[in-house]
């Protein structure tokens, strides 16, 4: 997560434990990348997702605070459980903190948010087809 001056060393830590708590939760891989994208966001984000190991199951946060922007990449795998509706969602969970100037919190929140939709449901009648 490249982040430079943009946290502290407190926030860093709360970013990378919701990391964590949402690949332990959910099974999927997530990643967040905060700094400045040239060009398309949409299609850096789909160039840097790309790039990550297991990418059919990993979901891809890009922020860049510079443009105010975001997006939400998910993989072929990922997608079935996280998909369009739910990833709005957790941007629009983002936004409205990043709005209030916590960009590390809405990263935190928007986190909470994804992991809670990739969660797997569970088996309530495991002897009934």
């Amino acid at each position: 997560m490249p982040a430079g001056e943009a946290f502290s060393a407190r926030q860093e830590q709360d970013i990378a434990k919701a990391i964590a708590t949402a690949e332990q939760q959910s099974g999927l891989k997530f990643s967040v990348y905060v700094g400045s994208v040239e060009g398309d966001l949409h299609a850096q984000a789909v160039r840097l997702h790309r790039q990550l190991a297991d990418a059919d199951s990993a979901v891809l946060v890009v922020v860049d605070p510079r443009r105010n922007q975001l997006q939400i990449v998910t993989g072929v795998d990922a997608k079935r459980r996280v998909d369009d509706r739910a990833a709005g969602l957790a941007a629009a969970a983002m936004a409205s903190t990043f709005a209030v100037g916590d960009l590390a919190g809405g990263i935190v929140n928007g986190l909470g948010s994804l992991m809670e939709h990739a969660q797997k449901a569970p088996v309530l009648h495991a002897d009934q087809p």
